[in-house]
């Protein structure tokens, strides 16, 4: 195992409905214009050393897409704001802190500036607020598989664990995992108001460009809050 490998790998504001609306507008162009240029497109991300791949780098693996679960997880309710502070995904021996992006000098969302950590998007909502709670990573750097290289391996009824600041740990279920062109990019669907408390985990996919420096896709996984430790908040 690499070190880069065993890094990754140890272990309110809720808005009224016309404020949320115009928040859901500002925040989808925002992502979009940020994020779906591609976290593991060394261009777009806040330049650490060695950032342009002089090699192919590994393909993720194929596959990404699954359908819905055959039966729907039951829902836990809504808390309150509390900063997250490490993701984990059991199913792919994932454990990361979390880096906080906000937005770039050009308005864009920042990708994280350690390529082997995830990081939250910390002017949406925090997972386990209602909303849909955004954790972006690179999928590889440098020719080399970053945190969420495997994420398109989960698969709807696993788990996603969300340690917060307040010593609470809300858990997700993965409903299905999708994979869009970068040029087709669903913006409404993937970061759309919700009356529940969800999570999108969101990498690159599909081909490597070298030429271009860029994957031709984005993964998402589409996950809804089932559980919180403690269960009253």
């Amino acid at each position: 195992m690499t070190s880069a490998q065993q890094r990754w790998r140890r272990p309110g504001r809720r808005a009224g409905p016309a404020t949320a609306a115009v928040l859901a507008v500002v925040s989808v162009a925002l992502i979009a214009a940020g994020l779906l240029r591609g976290t593991g497109d060394p261009q777009s991300t806040p330049a650490p050393p060695a950032a342009s791949p002089t090699t192919a780098p590994h393909e993720p693996p194929r596959d990404h897409t699954s359908g819905s679960p055959s039966q729907t997880p039951v829902q836990a309710d809504p808390v309150r704001r509390a900063v997250p502070t490490t993701v984990s995904v059991p199913a792919l021996g994932i454990s990361s802190p979390l880096e906080m992006l906000r937005r770039d000098s050009a308005g864009a969302m920042q990708t994280p500036r350690d390529t082997d950590l995830a990081g939250w998007y910390e002017p949406g909502p925090a997972p386990g607020e209602q909303g849909p709670a955004v954790i972006a990573g690179h999928v590889t750097w440098d020719g080399d598989p970053s945190v969420f290289y495997r994420l398109g391996e989960l698969r709807p009824g696993q788990a996603i664990d969300v340690d917060r600041a307040d010593d609470s740990t809300m858990t997700f279920t993965v409903t299905r995992v999708e994979q869009y062109p970068k040029d087709a990019f669903p913006t409404v669907e993937v970061y759309r108001n919700l009356d529940h408390a969800g999570l999108r985990l969101i990498t690159c996919g599909g081909t490597y460009s070298q030429a271009d420096r860029r994957y031709a896709d984005n993964v998402v996984v589409y996950a809804e809050l089932t559980s919180t430790d403690p269960a009253h908040l």
